[in-house]
């Protein structure tokens, strides 16, 4: 259970890295710097805070599911699916700010996150509430992408 939860740990946050290093610079840019955000836009350390709280949490979650779900191919391939958006977010909406593909991604990973945390698996379904953070949060960014799109 430890290997598997500093397996998925790296995972985790060497999806952040790679996502934040294809962003090509700083959130704070001066073409983000520049949007009309939404007010309920949280100041840049959320951002970090909730990130680490939620891959922390994801970690766990698989590191206690895997077992049971390593056969399970249609998990397997939502967990590849989920890696891939939420690396392709960041590029996608800071460098290129292509913001409605941006929209169309996040909307996605919500759905690969929802499936990963509801699907059927033979574990303690209380479990799911380790993923409930991090489905908030994509509501949340999903707000803020929105409201990008809407008014700029």
């Amino acid at each position: 259970m430890l290997i598997r939860f500093i397996i998925f740990l790296a995972l985790n946050f060497g999806a952040l890295a790679l996502g934040a290093f294809l962003m090509g610079s700083p959130v704070t840019n001066e073409w983000y710097n520049t949007q009309n955000l939404a007010p309920w836009t949280p100041p840049g350390w959320v951002f970090g805070a909730a990130w680490f709280t939620i891959m922390l949490l994801f970690a766990i979650f698989l590191a206690l599911v895997w077992k049971n779900q390593k056969s399970n191919k249609l998990f397997v391939a939502a967990l590849v699916a989920h890696y891939v958006l939420n690396v392709a977010w960041n590029p996608i909406f800071f460098q290129w700010h292509w913001v409605l593909l941006g929209l169309i991604v996040i909307s996605l990973l919500f759905v690969v996150v929802a499936f990963l945390t509801f699907s059927k698996g033979n574990y303690n379904k209380s479990l799911r509430l380790l993923l409930l953070p991090y489905l908030v949060w994509l509501m949340i960014a999903t707000s803020l992408n929105f409201y990008v799109l809407a008014y700029n």
